[in-house]
C-alpha cells in the first residue's frame, strides 16, 4: 500500500507536510551534507528584511530545560542580498522555497514582499509578524488584530502568492488574530512562533541573553503550540501550518491530528541535522500502520468523545 503524502495549503501543493523552520535552516545548502533537501515540502529561509541587519549582541542563545532561548535579532543581509546572492541557487531546488519576510515598519514588509514578486519565482512568503512595530512603541504587529490586519492588508496589495501568516503565541486571544489575518488575506498561518521567555546566571546574577528576554522554542513549548493549533484551525477556513517542539514523527503527527495541514520542525534540527527526513520517514510508516492511504485522512481526526 502506497501512502499519498501530498499536501495543499490552498493553491500551494507540497509533496509531504514537513518543511524546516525559518531561522534554523538557513538557505537550505547549510543542511545539504547531512540530506537531500530535495526531499522536504518546503523550507523557509532565514528572516529577511528590507535592509541587512548584523542581530543582537552575544549571548544570544541560551539552553533551558526542553529547549533553548535566543535573541539573535533576524540577522540577515538584507533582500537585495537575498534575491542577487541567494536565489540564484536555489531556483534549480525541487523542494518548495518559502521566503519568510520580516520587518519594523509596514512599509518594509511591503517593500520586501514587492521586490521577491518582482524579481524571483518564489511562490510564497511567510510574514513574521512577531516584529516590533518601531512606530508603535515596539509592540508586536501581530499581538493585536489591528496590527494583524494592516500588515497583511498591504502586503497582499503587492503580492501575488501563496501568502503564509506567522502568528505569535504571545496574545490574549491568538484565535482572534488568526481571524483577522484570514479576513484581511492570508491564504495560510503557521503557528507558533516562540514563547516570550528568559534566563538568568545566578553566580553573576546576569541574565543569560544580551536582550534579557528572548525566544522560547524547542520540547517545552509544544503543549502550548498542540493547544492553540487546534483552537485556531477549528475556527478558520484556511489551512493552518503547526510548530513548536517538533522532535519526532509522533510529535508531528500530534498537530496534524489537531488540525494542521502541515507541519515545520526548528530547533529539533540543531539536535538532528536528518530530524526532517525521519519524520517524514515516520508519517508515512504512521499512515501504514493504521491503514491511512492519503495524509489527509488523519488531519483533524482527534478523537473528543
Amino acid at each position: 500500500m502506497d501512502v499519498n503524502l501530498t499536501t495543499h495549503l490552498g493553491s500551494l501543493t507540497l509533496k509531504n507536510p514537513v518543511m524546516a523552520a525559518s531561522g534554523t535552516f538557513g538557505f537550505g545548502h547549510e543542511y545539504s551534507d547531512f540530506i537531500d533537501i530535495d526531499k522536504l515540502g518546503a523550507f523557509v529561509v532565514k528572516g529577511t528584511t528590507l535592509e541587512p541587519r548584523q542581530g543582537n549582541p552575544y549571548p544570544r542563545m541560551a539552553e533551558t530545560p526542553s529547549g533553548m532561548l535566543n535573541c539573535v535579532g533576524l540577522q540577515n543581509g538584507g533582500v537585495g542580498h537575498f534575491i542577487n546572492d541567494i536565489y540564484p541557487g536555489l531556483k534549480d531546488c525541487k523542494s518548495t522555497v518559502i521566503v519568510n519576510v520580516s520587518g519594523a515598519r509596514l512599509e518594509d514588509y511591503v517593500k520586501v514582499a514587492e521586490r521577491i514578486a518582482d524579481e524571483t519565482d518564489i511562490e510564497a512568503i511567510e510574514l513574521n509578524i512577531s516584529c516590533p512595530n518601531v512606530k508603535h512603541g515596539g509592540m508586536a504587529f501581530g499581538t493585536t488584530c489591528e496590527g494583524a490586519s494592516s500588515v497583511v492588508n498591504e502586503v497582499r496589495k503587492v503580492w501575488p502568492g501563496h501568502l503564509m501568516v506567522k502568528l505569535s503565541p504571545n496574545v490574549t486571544s491568538i484565535v482572534d488574530i488568526a481571524l483577522a489575518a484570514e479576513a484581511a488575506g492570508a491564504d495560510s498561518l503557521s503557528l507558533i512562533n516562540t514563547l516570550m521567555g528568559m534566563a538568568i546566571d545566578i553566580e553573576t546574577m546576569r541574565p543569560k541573553l544580551s536582550t534579557i528576554t528572548g525566544g522560547l522554542s524547542g520540547p517545552a513549548v509544544k503543549p502550548v503550540a498542540v493547544r492553540m493549533v487546534w483552537q485556531v484551525a477549528s475556527k478558520v477556513g484556511i489551512p493552518v501550518v503547526g510548530l513548536g517542539g517538533i522532535m519526532n514523527a509522533s510529535d508531528a503527527i500530534e498537530f496534524i491530528l489537531a488540525g494542521a495541514s502541515a507541519i515545520q520542525i526548528g530547533t529539533g534540527n540543531f539536535v538532528d541535522p536528518t530530524t526532517t527526513i525521519k519524520v517524514i520517514d515516520g508519517i508515512e510508516d504512521y499512515c501504514l500502520r493504521h491503514g491511512v492511504t492519503n495524509v489527509e485522512e488523519i488531519r483533524g481526526a482527534m478523537k473528543v468523545n
